[in-house]
């Protein structure tokens, strides 16, 4: 059975789909930076339900349907929203599944909330500032900082396939461009949002994780293999793929994904 749920985080009202199977396995899921409900967590939603894991996807605050500052990606915000989705799933073992930046919430939040029993990530961004600055240089990294809080309201666009954006280049233009004009996603992020995200420490919550998975391409040019490995999840699977947003919509890929964590949630905790 598929349903709208309307919940409350912090007084914000928020959308959701409750997907419901038999049994007593759940899964709230969390998707890319500025994604909507109706995008990838979508498609891993109805693979997970399908294989017998109720489902709890969602708008974050500021995003598609749910209430919030337009086009802002708070990360503290994104927490909380998070803790409150994992309330609505109340009475089931309950994990988090995270795409993308959603994985790097997934890790926070489980390691945070002892409601959540198993925690998995796919073609995650387990960000590190420290990472950050190592290989930017700590001035660099400090003034990258201080631009984005000079501008913090300002907004640019989420994804261009050449020019200035959130998420520069082909590669996620060719996946976000059909969603432009269409459903509720938008085409805008705040400056603001990039500070938040390049100030968000996933690499050192790792020792408060439950069970953890992560699901990872070889080869990924804008979630790093480098940091999903530093992550040192209790099973991490490798897949062949060599586009970050093979994980999004390429079948064979995302077929082997799935199964990873549909293995790995059904084993008794």
């Amino acid at each position: 059975m598929t349903e709208t749920v309307t919940f409350f985080s912090e007084g914000l009202r928020l959308s959701g789909v409750l997907r419901t199977a038999p049994g007593t396995r759940a899964a709230v899921l969390t998707g890319p930076f500025t994604g909507v409900k109706e995008q990838v967590v979508a498609d891993y939603a109805e693979r997970l339900t399908a294989a017998g894991i109720t489902t709890l996807t969602f708008d974050h605050r500021g995003f598609g349907a749910s209430e919030g500052r337009r086009g802002h990606e708070d990360s503290q915000g994104k927490l909380a929203d998070l803790r409150a989705a994992v309330g609505v799933l109340d009475g089931y073992d309950r994990a988090v599944v995270g795409v993308c930046l959603g994985a790097g919430y997934a890790m926070r939040a489980a390691a945070t909330d002892p409601r959540v029993r198993a925690v998995a990530g796919i073609a995650g961004a387990y960000n590190s500032p420290a990472w950050f600055a190592e290989r930017m240089g700590l001035e660099a990294y400090r003034k990258a900082l201080t631009d984005m809080l000079d501008r913090y309201d300002e907004e640019i666009p989420a994804v261009a396939e050449s020019g200035e954006a959130a998420m520069p280049g082909e590669e996620p233009w060719s996946y976000y461009s059909r969603w432009i004009g269409r459903g509720t996603w938008e085409n805008r992020v705040t400056r603001g949002s990039l500070h938040s995200l390049m100030t968000l420490d996933v690499l050192g919550v790792r020792p408060l994780l439950p069970p953890s998975l992560i699901v990872h391409g070889r080869v990924d040019e804008y979630c790093s293999p480098e940091l999903a490995e530093a992550m040192h999840a209790d099973e991490t699977r490798w897949l062949d793929c060599t586009r970050h947003v093979d994980l999004y919509d390429n079948d064979e890929y995302v077929s082997q994904a799935v199964a990873a964590t549909v293995d790995f949630l059904d084993r008794p905790r």
